[in-house]
């Protein structure tokens, strides 16, 4: 039976990181619980709820977890529980005792707590991947690549394949990213160094959103594994296991406009046109349609915006470099903010086709590789 002591600190971490798998709405009443495996090489957490799965591994020689393993075995117990529990025990070092029918005693200091656990045979196996072909690539490089696209996904789940990123490995070398909800779209792809893993999968926006509260070293580098309905995001101690979202990704090549296509070429500075955009939306927000009017008359940049009820915005804007013909162009100032805010460079180009078609967001003087459309808003 299972028998260890632990720095209560280090276990909090890995039961913190475990337990972004665990959700409390689950179909299989076993998912609501952590399991505990302890072997003489050290303990595994495994967390899941079905849709993500984390498999989190402290080493028996971990300095920091100072662990002593005297015996071994496997248990179920409440997850929320026993994260509080642990939480409030008074000293940095937690034993840990399994008793009879699948008791445990938790000791620290003065304080001892029973704990009622479960079989582990109960729990559902995650299902194994091949490691044999895989693509390494560093945690910040694939937090940014998620960062710039996820924010487009949908939010509507009669949708499915749009409230997740579609990612791709193409020419050999290149992860693309993209995200849409019909209204907007943003897509960044990656030059890698190598790969010898070949893709094309949907990957839901809450495993994206759980992985970066599960990876926190930008400069670690992690393996990508894939098979035909997960993915999996894998370092020395922890397993992150994705479900994939089923069906075929629309080609959105054909949405990104060919250069001949534009009329107008507008540099602006980043921070000041997110500011004016943020303005603007405290009317548009009191508004039925909630949009936002830029008008360029060949000297100048206004945004507009009108509410019946509170007033109206008038606002000129600078531009750092101007090019084309005059326009005047309705959006949802939500989505230009939205596409600001993921973009680093200081200065943002913004072209334009015409009045209903959609514009594009590009970094200044930044490669091809990101890229996001946003979709005017026919107004009388």
């Amino acid at each position: 039976m299972i028998k260890f002591t632990i720095n209560k600190a280090a276990f909090q971490n890995a039961l913190r990181i475990t337990k972004q798998a665990i959700g409390s709405k689950v179909a299989i009443p076993a998912l609501t619980k952590l399991k505990i495996v302890v072997t003489t090489d050290g303990i595994t957490l495994v967390g899941s709820n079905g849709q993500i799965s984390i498999e989190n591994f402290i080493p028996a020689d971990n300095k920091d977890a100072n662990m002593v393993i005297e015996g071994e075995g496997s248990i179920l117990l409440e997850a929320s529980f026993f994260e509080s529990v642990v939480s409030q025990l008074p000293e940095i070092v937690l034993e840990f005792t399994e008793l009879e029918q699948k008791q445990v005693v938790l000791h620290s200091g003065k304080s001892e707590i029973t704990l009622k656990g479960l079989d582990a045979e109960v729990y559902p196996r995650i299902q194994a991947i091949s490691k044999e072909t895989s693509l390494k690539i560093k945690v910040g490089l694939l937090k940014a690549l998620f960062t710039e696209t996820v924010f487009a996904v949908s939010n509507q789940e009669n949708r499915p394949i749009f409230t997740g990123v579609h990612l791709q490995v193409i020419n050999g070398n290149e992860l693309k990213a993209v995200a849409t909800d019909s209204h907007r779209m943003s897509q960044r792809i990656l030059t890698l160094d190598e790969s010898n893993l070949s893709f094309d999968v949907i990957l839901p926006s809450k495993s994206i959103n759980s992985f970066k509260n599960v990876f926190t070293n930008d400069e670690e580098e992690i393996e990508i594994f894939i098979n035909n309905s997960q993915m999996l995001f894998k370092n020395a101690t922890v397993s992150y296991y994705s479900r994939l979202i089923e069906g075929n990704y629309p080609d959105t090549n054909r949405l990104i406009p060919k250069e001949s296509d534009y009329n107008l070429d507008l540099v602006f500075d980043v921070a000041e046109l997110r500011h004016s955009m943020e303005r603007a939306r405290l009317l548009t927000t009191q508004t039925a349609n909630g949009t936002v009017k830029l008008t360029f008359n060949g000297d100048s940049v206004v945004t507009t915006a009108n509410s019946p009820e509170v007033g109206s915005v008038h606002e000129e804007v600078s531009t750092l470099e101007q090019t084309g013909s005059e326009l005047a162009i309705s959006f949802n100032p939500e989505y230009l903010i939205d596409a600001l805010k993921v973009i680093k460079s200081p200065e943002v180009r913004i072209r334009f086709i015409s009045n209903v078609r959609p514009f594009t967001l590009q970094p200044k003087n930044d490669e091809e590789g990101f890229v996001q459309l946003i979709t005017p808003v026919r107004t009388n």
